[in-house]
């Protein structure tokens, strides 16, 4: 192995607001993602993965942790617990290099403070990272301000925040590439935490021209009101112009891996926190159960002969990769075995084992545990309980009330609601019981319904 080292490196590539849709390799018309599509097809695919939170900060606290939202984040601007260890205490535990670059939005800053771009994420509450220079929050990529290992006073970044942020990632690869040269190497974890394609959708002007509102091809289940499609074209144009963006700095990071020692040793696993409605019923951002909003990209991929070796052709399993997965998967993949404090699965053996994995879970537990009314607006503003199966159905719960459920194989946009359809009774009380099994297993607090 090129690090000499008996694990593998793994970087995150974590996207925000960026639902699975909206990927070439993923069927999305209106986007060409060729380095994203190119770790789809040498690696594995999940287009089945989910936001069991959709919203940032909860993602974002279960995602590092393994812990389930209402045990670890459990809503908007809420601070992750600083005793409460990450995946970067687990690696460097086994004596890996760890890094942050980017959207931190864990140390429970509220805006209506002042602008989170300028506030500094004290040492102690940066995860345990070796590495980190990032920001709490910041919604202006022209404009975006970090701080960090070296300078604990925020600076402005000197371009788009999503070119700059890899500059950082890439200027790391290499430092570790010639620590490697000295005899120093270390196996590393690296996270690149980018803003876009989170509103507002602008990027820069080489990619904003490519789209216009009036090209753009909404999905089936955006209805024809006019103001619901004005402005859901004019989202969709600026995001797909992020996306673009982003996948032209995926390019930059596999390249750059390509052309140090660690070309046969590293994974990259590119996802994001949540989706984006754009629309589709009449709904727009996050917080929702549709498929817009839960569906996110979780690809895994690796480079030289650690790609040759694990994947020889393009993989979709049907695994229901999760927020507290993500954790466990990533140590899987470096070799690290996984702590007992972690509550999710590790899926590593679907890279490893030729789309195998063993005691696969049946389904994936969804929440919104605390309501953001005031901050997201747009969507859905009470909580809400549910679950997505791997045999394909969805079930939602409101407090005391069923919700929504659907049969994805046949619809797939959501536009069929069989909740309160006697004809559907027995498939609506299985369901039912899983989450009502789900919420007990987690320890969750929540009124489901009498069924």
């Amino acid at each position: 192995m090129g690090s000499s080292t008996t694990h593998n490196n793994v970087i995150w590539i974590l996207g925000d607001q960026h639902r699975a849709q909206m990927l070439s390799c993923n069927g999305d018309p209106n986007v060409n993602t060729p380095n994203i599509d190119r770790l789809s097809h040498q690696g594995i695919n999940c287009q089945n993965a989910v936001s069991g939170f959709p919203l940032c900060c909860p993602y974002r606290g279960a995602m590092l942790t393994s812990r389930y939202p209402h045990n670890c984040v459990p809503g908007h601007e809420y601070r992750l617990p600083q005793d409460m260890p990450t995946i970067s205490h687990a690696l460097k535990d086994q004596g890996f290099d760890t890094a942050y670059f980017g959207k931190w939005h864990l140390d429970g800053f509220h805006e209506h403070e002042g602008r989170a771009a300028f506030h500094v994420v004290p040492l102690a509450r940066r995860g345990g990272f070796d590495t980190w220079i990032g920001y709490e929050n910041n919604n202006a990529q022209w404009d975006c301000w970090v701080h960090g290992t070296k300078a604990d006073k925020p600076y402005r970044l000197n371009g788009y925040e999503t070119d700059c942020l890899t500059d950082l990632l890439i200027d790391y690869i290499h430092k570790q590439s010639e620590n490697h040269a000295k005899g120093n190497a270390k196996p590393f974890f690296a996270v690149l935490s980018v803003q876009p394609p989170h509103d507002p959708y602008v990027a820069p002007e080489q990619y904003m021209r490519r789209h216009g509102p009036f090209t753009v091809l909404l999905r089936s289940n955006v209805p024809s009101v006019p103001w619901v499609q004005e402005r859901a074209r004019r989202d969709v144009a600026g995001a797909c112009a992020m996306v673009e963006n982003l996948d032209w700095n995926v390019g930059r990071v596999i390249r750059s891996i390509e052309e140090s020692c660690f070309a046969d040793d590293t994974y990259i696993v590119f996802f994001s926190d949540h989706g984006d409605m754009h629309g589709s019923h009449g709904q727009f951002h996050k917080t929702a159960p549709w498929e817009e909003s839960i569906r996110v990209p979780f690809i895994v991929s690796a480079t030289g002969s650690l790609g040759t070796r694990y994947r020889s052709q393009q993989s979709r399993p049907k695994a229901l990769v999760n927020h507290v997965d993500i954790a466990p998967t990533t140590l899987g993949l470096c070799g690290v075995d996984r702590p007992d404090w972690m509550e999710g699965h590790d899926y590593s053996d679907l890279v490893r084992n030729d789309r195998t994995c063993v005691n696969m879970p049946d389904s994936a537990y969804l929440q919104y545990v605390i309501p953001t009314m005031e901050e997201w607006y747009d969507s859905v503003d009470r909580p809400w309980r549910g679950l997505v199966t791997i045999d394909g159905w969805k079930y939602v719960c409101l407090e005391n009330q069923p919700w929504l459920m659907f049969n994805l194989n046949e619809d797939p946009y959501e536009q069929v609601n069989l909740a309160h359809n006697t004809k559907f009774k027995a498939e609506r009380k299985r369901l039912h019981d899983r989450l009502a099994q789900w919420t007990a297993d987690t320890g969750d607090s929540f009124s489901l319904p009498h069924i």
